[in-house]
């Protein structure tokens, strides 16, 4: 990581009581401790927080069949651990990424934002696709590497070491911290 821009936001990834209910590669509580411990410091240092909570899927069809058909009670509330406040911007979305039909991209730019920071469930879905459609619009993308978890070790690892640099930065939640006074 080289820096943090002086207007950047947060972005968390449907860490929604459904989702991080799911089995995932790595702890999913080291997870949260740590996208909570990020949204904590940019809530600190005055910077915007995005929570993003999925309820829905794209139309098409896939090869892999979709195993829920609804959601039950509760699915898709965003976790406590995150102690959402009234100043976040809570976006809902129905497909993997989050600037998708969401209004994400126009809210950020209004705010003056030129970079994102992106964690959350699942590595190879939600929070990859969020990240490239981040880049395509032109932010600067760092990957918060540990605040992030897949379904699968192999697609977490790939995207992390593969896809993560070519669009953006990795780091780790304390890297990210440690940065972000100086952009205050």
């Amino acid at each position: 990581m080289t820096l943090i821009d002086p207007v950047t936001a947060l972005v968390v990834i449907d860490l929604q009581k459904g989702i991080v209910a799911l089995p995932t590669a790595q702890p999913i509580g080291e997870v949260v401790a740590n996208a909570a411990a990020l949204a904590d410091a940019f809530r600190r240092h005055g910077l915007p927080v995005v929570l993003v909570n999925v309820a829905g899927a794209a139309p098409g069809r896939t090869e892999v069949p979709r195993t829920l058909k609804g959601f039950p009670p509760g699915w898709t509330e965003l976790i406590p651990e995150l102690n959402q406040q009234p100043r976040d911007h809570v976006v809902t979305k129905h497909t993997p990424g989050a600037f998708t039909g969401t209004g994400l991209e126009a809210h950020l730019k209004g705010l003056g934002v030129t970079q994102v920071v992106v964690a959350g469930v699942a590595t190879s879905n939600g929070v990859e696709v969020t990240a490239r459609q981040a880049f395509e619009l032109g932010f600067n993308v760092t990957l918060a590497v540990d605040a992030m978890t897949d379904m699968r070790a192999e697609a977490h690892a790939y995207c992390a070491t593969q896809v993560f640099p070519r669009i953006g930065e990795t780091g780790t939640t304390q890297e990210i911290i440690d940065l972000l006074p100086r952009s205050a």
